[in-house]
């Protein structure tokens, strides 16, 4: 009898990529924001707007399934970088209820830029 170990997807991991449209940098998150898989949006973040140089930078929370208070923190802090670099930052959340309720309990929805869509979340940057 051989034994095969199972392999199970790590539930924290955070999948985290970047794409530029319209020449706009665009970070995608997807997965649960917790204690565990903070440190590595924080990371993602504040390295995507550090090179924007400048230009608005858009992260992408429609595939997130979790939304801790380490993240919304994450989120604030990010949100405060940008601001003093003088780039928006522009927070894509749709109607992500695991998203957009902490967010909103919370008020974050009056500090956070809130966008239902990357396209929405372009054009406001093209005003």
């Amino acid at each position: 009898m051989s034994q095969h170990p199972e392999t199970h997807p790590d539930p924290a991991v955070l999948d985290i990529t970047d794409r530029v449209v319209e020449g706009t940098l665009v970070v995608t998150v997807a997965g649960e924001i917790d204690l565990d898989t903070v440190p590595v949006l924080h990371a993602a973040v504040t390295d995507a707007i550090r090179r924007t140089a400048g230009e608005e930078c858009i992260v992408d929370l429609t595939a997130v399934t979790f939304l801790g208070s380490a993240g919304l923190a994450a989120l604030v802090d990010a949100a405060n970088l940008a601001e003093a670099r003088r780039e928006p930052l522009r927070i894509v959340v749709d109607s992500n209820r695991p998203v957009i309720r902490p967010i909103v309990v919370t008020g974050l929805d009056d500090v956070l830029a809130l966008y239902h869509t990357v396209e929405e979340a372009l054009r406001a940057g093209h005003r």
